[in-house]
């Protein structure tokens, strides 16, 4: 299930976060890289302790928090700290790869298994010159370039890659999530699920059928999540 999720970040947020990256203390990507990854990964990362980078992941984190679409796709369970990438230059690109199934978050001492991967874009689309993230799945591929401020959220099973930025510069946010929901199937049916019953409150308010519907998405989730 591969989401895109508009206005994650407000415009004063986004000022505020790219303030702070503006004068980040950039360095190589394949820091946080596995031993697959770090063979094609040609980027500038922040380093996760500076101050920076903590200032800017509050914002991000406060902003998933009130996200109705977010919480609903996602119902995240666990969020591995957003990290913060840049293309350009002559470190302009990831090639083809399938993130870490599990993610040691330092701050938390948690283990955090990567259901569902991220990316938040930061740049505004017409600023730099390709850098779309391509996902694979069982539909093909699909070219992804955000508006600033906007988010895809897609399995962390998806073999990706970042094409190479030729012109400008691409920065945006990237993080893992637990669901507390596992399988991928179960959350694309509770999502779709919490759609429709939005749909028909909004047209026929709280009546019997959709107070029934709802019950039965919470029975489900009931079921299947792991809190």
């Amino acid at each position: 299930m591969l989401i895109e999720i508009p206005e994650v970040l407000n415009l004063d947020e986004l000022t505020q976060v790219r303030t702070l990256l503006a004068d980040a203390p950039w360095a190589d990507g394949r820091i946080t890289a596995g031993s697959q990854s770090a063979q094609v990964k040609n980027n500038w990362q922040l380093p996760e302790k500076c101050a920076q980078s903590h200032a800017a992941r509050d914002i991000l984190l406060h902003a998933l928090n009130r996200n109705a679409l977010f919480l609903s796709a996602a119902l995240p369970k666990r969020i591995f700290p957003p990290l913060f990438n840049r293309y350009e230059g002559e470190h302009n690109t990831f090639g083809n790869h399938i993130d870490n199934a599990v993610r040691y978050c330092e701050a938390s001492g948690q283990r955090v298994r990567t259901d569902l991967s991220a990316t938040l874009f930061l740049a505004d689309p017409d600023s730099y010159a390709g850098g779309e993230l391509v996902i694979e799945d069982t539909y093909g591929q699909h070219s992804i370039k955000l508006n600033a401020g906007d988010m895809v959220l897609y399995p962390g099973s998806s073999l990706h890659r970042v094409e190479p930025v030729t012109e400008g510069a691409r920065v945006a946010s990237f993080f893992w999530l637990e669901s507390m929901v596992r399988e991928t199937e179960r959350r694309r049916l509770l999502f779709e699920m919490d759609m429709s019953i939005l749909e028909l409150r909004s047209t026929q308010g709280d009546s019997a059928a959709t107070v029934k519907l709802t019950g039965c998405y919470h029975n489900l989730l009931r079921m299947w999540a792991d809190s």
